[in-house]
Order: structure tokens, then C-alpha cells, then sequence
């Protein structure tokens, strides 16, 4: 499909899209996803995924984690759904509140969202998405890069998110979520 560079996307275009077709729009704007992720890369989602459902439950919690390809539709409250002019497919969301979960996704924001960074576009996970999730209050936004083995930990605030803790692959980072839940980077078998 050709992109019209002047025209601002919204979900009712990404509707019109091949399932094939690996895009995200990020304020009006179509992106397209880099190729299929490295085995690395696949390999801290499978198991950030697997330690944040396992605790999960086992704590009889209510949250669900979905890894990627998952719809996320971010608006407006004003915003019809069909309008909305971002939708992104983090690598991980965790939705606590179950009336934002849909037959396609989520509608609304995640509480935490995890984005691996790829080489092909690191400045999406670091900028665009980064303004993305803290303009629509994702409560915990965290950036794994596998290259720099290091994990950005953003938590929001009344005022946005503050500056960013950093881990490495050998600390055990709290989410921060919830009260008493630490994942040991140093235990994620990553060869």
C-alpha cells in the first residue's frame, strides 16, 4: 500500500491493512516494523513474558501479559476508537483493568509496556514511543537493549516520567507495578 505522507492514519486505515503487513502508527503517522527480530531479542520476550505470568499467577492476579504481534490502540477519551491515530505492538504489555481488553487487543493505555530494542529503529523505542506511553500515562515503560545489556526502567508520575533507573543484566529489577516484584536479569537465559 502506498503511504500518503501528508495524511494522518487512524485505526480505521490500519483495519484496511494485511495482517502480513507489519506496521504500528504512532500520531497519524504509519510505521513500518523492521524485519523478524533476533533470536536474542525473541529470547528476553519469551522470558520477560514467561516471569511476569508466572508471578502473575501465582500471586492470583488479575493482570494480563501479552507478548507482540498484540494491538495496542492508545486515544484520546474523547477519541472514538476507530479514530484514533495510535496503534503500536509493544513486545510486552501487562493490562490490569479487563474492560480495556478487547477481541483485537487492548484499547486504552497498558500499565507496563517492554520494547526490546531492535537495531533497524532505536529511536522509536527511545523517543517516539518514550512521548507515546508518557502522553497517554503508561504507568511502566521499560527498554531492554540487548546490544548495551541494559534495562531503562520509566515510572510515571503526577508529572510525567522521571528520569530513568538503570539496570544491567546482571541486577534484579524491580517492577514497579507491583509492591514485591523483582525479575533477576542475571537468571534470563540469553546465549
Amino acid at each position: 500500500m502506498l503511504i500518503d505522507p501528508i495524511k494522518a492514519y487512524t485505526y480505521k486505515d490500519y483495519l484496511t491493512y494485511d495482517e502480513n503487513e507489519r506496521i504500528e502508527i504512532i500520531e497519524g503517522e504509519i510505521i513500518n516494523m523492521s524485519p523478524a527480530p533476533s533470536r536474542i531479542h525473541q529470547e528476553i520476550i519469551s522470558e520477560l513474558h514467561f516471569k511476569l505470568k508466572e508471578y502473575i499467577k501465582y500471586n492470583n492476579g488479575s493482570c494480563k501479559v501479552y507478548p507482540a504481534p498484540f494491538d495496542v490502540i492508545l486515544k484520546d477519551d474523547d477519541d472514538e476508537v476507530i479514530n484514533s491515530k495510535n496503534i503500536v505492538q509493544p513486545d510486552i504489555s501487562v493490562i490490569c483493568d479487563k474492560n480495556k481488553l478487547t477481541e483485537k487487543g487492548c484499547t486504552g493505555s497498558p500499565d507496563m509496556i517492554v520494547e526490546v530494542i531492535s537495531p533497524y529503529n532505536p529511536s522509536n523505542d527511545y523517543v517516539r514511543k518514550l512521548n507515546l506511553y508518557e502522553k497517554f500515562k503508561v504507568k511502566e515503560y521499560w527498554i531492554v537493549n540487548p546490544t548495551r545489556k541494559n534495562i531503562l526502567v520509566y515510572v510515571l508520575t503526577e508529572n510525567g516520567y522521571d528520569a530513568p533507573i538503570t539496570y544491567t543484566f546482571s541486577d534484579k529489577v524491580k517492577v514497579n507495578i507491583y509492591d514485591n516484584f523483582e525479575i533477576d536479569f542475571n537468571s534470563i537465559d540469553i546465549d
